[in-house]
């Protein structure tokens, strides 16, 4: 028999691990026979095995779903101010991350009171907190993400690579500790243009978001206690010029510059580079045969530390939103419960994505464990103590995009060489003290 979603939900919170063992079939997640639900959602390769259960949400509740688009979150981003600018929101649910969501204004709805307190109450409360602009819950968090260092093991044994680069550089060849110790690696591992020693996202929020952590690990930050632009600090330079060395010396593909996501990760995978900084999610696809070409071959640490002793730890969440303007907020609240349930959030972590359900983290380590899976093992354990001790969000507040949009490009041109480290971030800190200046925090 099937229980309603607010009596279910309010049980589980009640009885824990008996609750966590119904299926979706034993949710009732309403009944919306002939509605059409209108979602624009990320895509990508790690988040795919996800949607593959949508089909079971609109046999459940008899609605269909109209995937409108499905784009990386930079051209996400950039279609939905587009229909912002255009009154064009015609759409229910939207996916959305803690780096981009306080700038969208009222455009989603506060999700207290329309997700039940009981699931709610399932979430880690820093997901949550970090889900919040301005006193209102405006997404659900989806996954967390934070970035730690794969590397292929065979090249780390090897032992002709071992006596070369003690020979090189005057210490022992292992899993790297510090960034200035990937950069050694990364010019000695590369071999352009068929191996690299590592690459990097070279453009959008992604290239600001590795700039930042590298900023804030070599003891700098991006702004003062008053909201003044700092990052052209000295430790800012020595970040900058961290991705110029490496490029200068080809040790990084050519068309970093122009890397997301997908491009890293699918640059891992093929087996030409030697150490990849990069998220959880893409963890079962570099161990997938059938994908990669170093699938068991390959070794995990926690991200490198910076000169100051401190690790990098850029951090946020993949997170669903609905929109004000939705004709059918139930069906958008049920449609997202389903996409974030406990089911839901273990498919996610069987490909490596790291849970925002508390429990979650418990039970698919315990499944990993049981299936004899112990890289995903190690993966769940070096990610839980980076999300523990490392982690950091951006500022979430309203501009950031936009000072992102005036940092990225500057640092661009600075790896290019058309411009020193310092230039860059000085024009890039000048511009983004126009930009505070706008929105009223300076």
């Amino acid at each position: 028999m099937k229980t309603t979603l607010k009596v279910l939900f309010a049980a589980t919170a009640l009885t824990g691990m008996a609750a966590t063992s119904l299926s979706a079939a034993d949710v009732d997640y309403g009944n919306f026979d002939g509605y059409n639900l209108r979602v624009k959602l990320i895509g990508g390769a790690q988040y795919e095995p996800l949607y593959a259960r949508i089909a079971e949400w609109e046999a459940m509740t008899g609605a269909t779903v109209d995937v409108l688009s499905r784009k990386n979150h930079f051209e996400l981003d950039r279609e939905i101010k587009q229909d912002i600018a255009a009154g064009t929101l015609d759409w229910c649910v939207g996916s959305n991350h803690t780096s981009f969501a306080p700038q969208y204004g009222s455009i989603y709805i506060d999700l207290n009171g329309v997700i039940d307190e009981a699931t709610l109450a399932e979430f880690q409360p820093l997901a949550l907190q970090n889900s919040t602009v301005d006193g209102r819950l405006v997404q659900l968090p989806r996954h967390s993400d934070i970035s730690n260092l794969y590397y292929i093991k065979s090249l780390f044994e090897d032992a002709d690579n071992q006596a070369a680069f003690k020979a090189e550089y005057g210490y022992d060849l292992a899993p790297p500790e510090t960034w200035d110790q990937v950069k050694d690696q990364a010019m000695f591992f590369a071999d352009a243009p068929t191996f690299y020693g590592t690459q990097f996202v070279g453009k959008d929020e992604a290239i600001t978001g590795r700039f930042y952590e590298m900023l804030v690990a070599n003891g700098g930050a991006l702004f003062d206690e008053n909201w003044n632009p700092t990052f052209n600090s000295a430790a800012g330079v020595e970040a900058v010029n961290w991705f110029k060395d490496l490029y200068e010396a080809q040790a990084v593909p050519a068309g970093s510059l122009n890397y997301l996501w997908d491009d890293t990760g699918l640059g891992f995978a093929s087996g030409t580079v030697a150490l990849n900084l990069d998220w959880a999610g893409w963890a079962s696809f570099f161990n997938d045969p059938a994908n990669s070409k170093v699938a068991g071959d390959i070794g995990l640490v926690s991200a490198p530390k910076g000169s100051a002793g401190i690790r990098t730890g850029w951090s946020g969440s993949h997170t669903f939103s609905i929109t004000a303007t939705c004709d059918n907020t139930e069906a958008a609240a049920s449609f997202v419960t389903f996409l974030t349930s406990h089911d839901s959030q273990m498919v996610e972590a069987s490909a490596g994505l790291l849970p925002t359900r508390a429990k979650v983290w418990d039970d698919a380590k315990a499944k990993f464990a049981a299936d004899g899976n112990d890289f995903l093992v190690t993966v769940f354990e070096t990610y839980a103590v980076s999300m523990e001790e490392d982690a950091f969000t951006p500022p979430l507040i309203t501009p950031w995009i936009e000072v992102s949009n005036e940092i990225w490009p500057r640092l661009q041109a600075a790896i290019l060489g058309e411009m020193t480290a310092q230039e860059a971030l000085d024009e890039a800190a000048d511009a983004a003290r126009l930009v505070m200046e706008d929105s009223g925090y300076l």
